[in-house]
């Protein structure tokens, strides 16, 4: 299928952050694009500002006529999170509609340049955002797909330019429903192999497996750079003719030395085989952050990109919405929200924090994602979340699941270790935190609690 030869695109899911990016991808090509999403968002309100119609009640009628109509040039994007009983989506498979996932719709539009592809169980959206922007400030001509917004651009998509110059995707690879094996790259990232998604892969070995099937995707001749524990975890013996590159904090060929965590931002010296960059400021904090910005600047260096713009781009980079992003920060109190569903991420998260502000009191608001991955890593979870002086938990997001019996917020409560600890709503929080009167408050989750960040923003900056 000749994608610039559609008349319409449809997405089943299309508030989704990288169904999003195909979406405004498909406008800017001058193609109708409508879709269905659960609730309306921001992201969804931009897309119909933008020209895209979407509903939000996901029955037949609201399928726009001229994807009924243009059947033979009409393509469906979907997403595994859509329900198997979804009215839409088993009408576009009976009536024999072409559907393409997300990740198999990117491998149709990249399959003739060359890519960069970032996977991992964590900071893929980071890391392939700053991949994309070391290169934009380069002055290299790309094209991202990302799965964050990211604060330089306000968008989760950059579109290359028509100037003749020699284009390279970056793409972020997910791993949920093993979409990242439609991909193609030249170059991947692989920042992190933990477990995770285990509804889809069943066990550790088996998600284990599929990143080695994405590490064969890459092509001969083809780099990899790869965090020095997940090239531990993943414990492969066969790169083909593959360049392989580990990197870490203090360790990998590729490593950061003399990290310091300093408010608002870390320093750090970049360090290869061949040559080092000193003091770089990476302004969106956290050791994780330091460690996922390595492969971004081998990359650069790869690119041609010169020592002087690599150090400016990386201080010009103003991070990716949810991720580490601070709202507040005042002598007496800070504020800052982060995307962290994990434990691993919520691990690192809170360390940073806590080095960054070692002196004051770290108040950690929580809502789980998941109830299966509640279930799957309870422990992981109130062990990190320990890290906190004081632990609030809000209930789970469900998300795509329906709610397993005996799964709830409440029960990571018991094994948390912090000295004060509560479950809240939304709606209590603040009269909660009023209480309470955090020094540095944190907000962690992938659910909807990204729509307290403005209130608590406000009550921060304001009231306490």
């Amino acid at each position: 299928m000749n994608v610039r030869n559609l008349h319409s695109v449809h997405f089943l899911g299309i508030g989704g952050i990288g169904m999003s990016a195909l979406a405004r991808w498909f406008n800017h090509l001058g193609i109708r694009v409508s879709g269905y999403d659960k609730t309306p968002s921001p992201l969804t309100e931009k897309l119909e500002e933008e020209g895209m119609e979407i509903s939000f009640e996901d029955a037949i009628e609201n399928v726009p006529s001229q994807v009924k109509d243009f059947k033979e040039k009409t393509l469906i994007v979907w997403t595994p999170a859509m329900p198997k009983d979804s009215e839409q989506l088993n009408f576009f498979i009976n009536e024999g509609f072409e559907l393409r996932k997300r990740a198999a719709v990117l491998g149709m539009i990249t399959a003739d340049l060359p890519t960069v592809a970032v996977a991992g169980t964590h900071g893929k959206t980071t890391t392939s955002s700053m991949v994309a922007h070391l290169l934009k400030h380069g002055g290299k001509n790309i094209a991202a797909f990302l799965g964050g917004i990211t604060q330089n651009y306000q968008s989760n998509l950059i579109l290359h330019d028509e100037s003749g110059q020699d284009v390279t995707v970056v793409v972020e690879a997910d791993e949920f429903d093993r979409s990242f094996l439609h991909l193609h790259p030249n170059v991947a990232i692989l920042t992190s192999v933990d477990p995770d998604h285990l509804d889809i892969y069943g066990d550790d070995q088996v998600m284990k497996a599929g990143f080695s099937d994405f590490i064969d995707l890459i092509a001969p001749n083809g780099k990899l750079y790869i965090q020095s524990k997940a090239f531990e975890n993943l414990a492969k013996g066969d790169y083909k003719a593959l360049s392989v590159t580990k990197y870490g904090i203090d360790k990998g060929a590729i490593h950061a030395s003399n990290v310091k965590a300093l408010p608002g931002y870390f320093s750090f010296d970049f360090v290869n085989e061949a040559e080092e960059i000193r003091n770089l400021e990476l302004r969106m904090p956290g050791y994780h952050n330091v460690e996922n910005v390595l492969p971004a600047i081998a990359i650069a260096l790869d690119l041609g990109i010169d020592k002087e713009a690599i150090r400016e781009g990386l201080k010009t980079f103003r991070g990716v919405k949810r991720r580490f992003e601070t709202h507040v920060q005042k002598e007496d109190r800070v504020y800052i929200d982060d995307y962290a569903h994990h434990p691993e991420e919520i691990r690192a998260f809170l360390n940073s924090v806590k080095a960054m502000y070692p002196t004051k009191r770290l108040t950690a608001v929580f809502q789980p994602h998941l109830f299966t991955r509640t279930r799957d890593f309870a422990e992981g979870f109130s062990d990190s979340l320990s890290l906190a002086d004081e632990v609030v938990l809000l209930d789970i997001y469900p998300a795509r699941e329906q709610p397993i019996e005996g799964v709830t917020a409440g029960m990571l409560l018991a094994n948390i270790r912090s000295g004060m600890k509560s479950l809240q709503t939304k709606e209590s929080l603040l009269t909660y935190l009023n209480v309470s009167k955090p020094e540095v408050l944190v907000t962690i989750g992938a659910g909807d609690i990204d729509r307290l960040v403005g209130p608590l923003a406000k009550w921060m900056q304001d009231e306490v």
